[in-house]
């Protein structure tokens, strides 16, 4: 029988970081705690899923927003920035199974680790999916329902799937 990952009951003594003012809503679910680090002034949405990894660490800075019912994985490493909004039902991953190999299931392969970094000021619309190994720049805006698998440059907006570039801010 398979081991199970837990209950994700919030265990906040256990997080490696617990900034002052931080809201946590129901139905919140929060995995390995101890390798999660949140800031100041954080709100965390309803039904959200924090799936912090044995490994890698999950930052999320001072003064940033989650809508209800994200999803962040951090196996690769996840940064969130300082006062980021993340609108609800974002998925963020970082990591993905190497599908190279045609003997295996690609759920049998082996899993390819990337961090996410989302900087300073950013703003990721509802419903958005950041792929593993992207940086969100600073002040960069993504639009709702894009899914983004290459770099953001600082002060754009993108949008569409997969992301295009839409405009520069």
């Amino acid at each position: 029988m398979a081991k199970s990952h837990g209950s994700g009951e919030p265990e906040l003594s256990r997080l490696a970081r617990l900034g002052k003012d931080v809201v946590f809503e129901a139905g919140v679910l929060v995995f390995h705690p101890e390798n999660i680090e949140i800031g100041d002034d954080v709100y965390i949405g309803h039904n959200t899923i924090l799936k912090a990894y044995h490994k890698n660490k999950m930052e999320i800075e001072s003064g940033t927003w989650i809508g209800q019912q994200c999803f962040f994985h951090s196996a690769g490493g996840l940064k969130i920035g300082r006062n980021v909004g993340i609108g609800p039902a974002v998925k963020i991953i970082t990591s993905h199974h190497e599908a190279g190999d045609r003997s295996k299931p690609i759920l049998h392969t082996p899993l390819v680790f990337k961090p996410v970094v989302i900087e300073d000021e950013a703003d990721i619309g509802t419903g958005a999916v950041l792929l593993p190994g992207v940086t969100i720049g600073r002040a960069a805006q993504v639009g709702a329902g894009a899914v983004v698998c290459q770099d953001v440059e600082p002060y754009t907006v993108v949008g569409g799937v997969p992301a295009r570039l839409i405009r520069r801010r």
